[in-house]
């Protein structure tokens, strides 16, 4: 009889469950526990699943790493005696005035270089909503569930906070509710981190949902101008995009006129221009023999990761403290909402959340895991960086004074909650170290880990 390892699913009390079945084990597997049955949280997703999350684990990694590298450069050039060369590049302006076009190079890094980053979030959500765990209501219901709160307290953590200041603080309220999952996951790299891949899984199917919300909180409550002509002018030419893409079109001399002519009528529209990259990715096929998602996101992932979000962080984490009263900035409302949102919102949202549904449904932690590694993941949504920014920039007008204070509350949240997700969750590595081990013998002459294939029966 083939031993079982202790990760595996066991099987039921009446019936062995079909292979089908075991497959749709994501993050919520179904075992049987006392008789009845119950569900498991953070538990071991398919083998296909998990190497496709460490090959996306890979690209963030080193993207969080050059943005960490880029934010770093940005800091120190804006506070060093050249600064003002710094300000010169960031606002100088580029592009076709007689299109409206004429942006400054900050402008072009938010609207232009940041719709790649979309368009990869598109492609990513089309991927989790079709094929991947979210399409799976049992699976995709703790996370969702997840991010929906880590979302929400934050936000209402920084309405408190700005309410009582009064003024015009409430306009960035939505600032400390993303998680920038490269950031997260190059502090993973950094700590050298062993979390098992259904922790890591679910880190990146929090933020995918995250990222969902946040860019619907940019189309409705930081557009400006509105025009429906734009719009749908717009929305058509993602049509013809998304039809191509169906017949098996992938020529980038066909696809890539369309997508940049979508995100100009995007932009002038009045919604975020960002929104163009998203919409692209949704209409882009996951199945069927025309399946061009995985295809494009792999091409485009390297460039987002390794260069459009960087260069976006350079031109907008340069705040300059030099010469300022940082008292003053620490006391400002915006400040402390953000850090406290951040900081604390995102574990009492994320944390609470989980814990909550393991004590008021079926589903439990699993037994090889421990809650601080849940509160150590949740320490990591606090990393808000990519977007939080550009909300920032969008609520209060880049460059102005509140502007500056939330660059220095997102920075100061996510460094300090950085430093205490690797607190918690450095004291996990030697743990998890041991375990990859195991994992690494136990394998069969296929390549695949006995974990990740069907139990057999007692």
């Amino acid at each position: 009889m083939a031993k079982r390892h202790k990760n595996s699913l066991p099987p039921m009390k009446d019936e062995q469950p079909s292979f089908e079945e075991f497959k749709e084990a994501a993050h919520v597997a179904p075992v049987a526990v006392a008789g009845r049955l119950t569900r498991r949280l953070f538990t071991r997703g398919t083998w296909p699943e998990a190497q496709r999350v460490k090959e996306l684990l890979r690209t963030e990694t080193i993207g969080g790493l050059i943005l960490l590298a880029a934010a770093v450069a940005a800091i120190v050039w804006a506070n060093s005696p050249w600064r003002d060369g710094y300000e010169a590049l960031r606002d100088a302006h580029i592009g076709p005035d007689s299109l409206g076009l004429n942006m400054s190079v900050a402008h072009w890094a938010a609207d232009g270089l940041l719709a790649v980053f979309f368009l990869v979030v598109g492609l990513e959500l089309k991927h989790e909503f079709v094929a991947g765990d979210l399409r799976n209501p049992a699976a995709a219901a703790v996370p969702v569930i997840a991010a929906v709160c880590g979302v929400a307290t934050p936000a209402l953590v920084y309405v408190a906070i700005n309410a009582a200041a009064g003024g015009e603080g409430l306009k960035g309220w939505a600032i400390p509710a993303a998680t920038d999952i490269a950031f997260a996951l190059a502090v993973l790299a950094v700590i050298g981190s062993h979390l098992p891949t259904a922790l890591r899984s679910f880190l990146l199917t929090l933020a995918v949902v995250d990222d969902l919300i946040a860019i619907t909180i940019i189309a409705i409550f930081y557009s400006k101008g509105f025009s429906l002509g734009w719009l749908l002018a717009s929305i058509a030419v993602v049509a013809v995009f998304g039809f191509l893409t169906q017949r098996g079109i992938k020529h980038w001399a066909i696809l890539a006129p369309l997508a940049i002519v979508a995100w100009v009528f995007m932009y002038k529209s009045g919604v975020h221009a960002t929104i163009a990259g998203v919409l692209l990715g949704l209409v882009v096929p996951v199945k069927g023999k025309h399946a061009l998602a995985h295809r494009i996101e792999h091409r485009l992932r390297p460039y987002s990761a390794g260069f459009a979000v960087p260069v976006f962080a350079f031109f907008s984490a340069g705040v300059t403290v030099v010469g300022t009263s940082i008292t003053e900035t620490l006391a400002d409302a915006v400040t402390l909402g953000v850090i406290a949102g951040l900081v604390l919102g995102k574990v009492v949202g994320i944390f609470g959340s989980t814990f909550l549904i393991s004590k008021f449904t079926k589903a439990k932690l699993d037994e090889n895991l421990s809650w601080a590694d849940v509160f150590g993941l949740s320490l990591l949504g606090g990393i808000g960086f990519t977007v939080s920014l550009l909300i920032g920039e969008l609520a209060f007008g880049t460059g102005s004074v509140k502007d500056d204070h939330v660059k220095v509350g997102v920075l100061l949240g996510s460094l300090l909650s950085a430093l205490l997700a690797s607190i918690v969750l450095g004291r996990r590595n030697r743990i998890y170290r041991r375990i990859e081990e195991e994992e690494t013998r136990d394998a069969d002459q296929d390549g695949v880990p006995d974990v990740y294939q069907r139990p057999e029966p007692a």
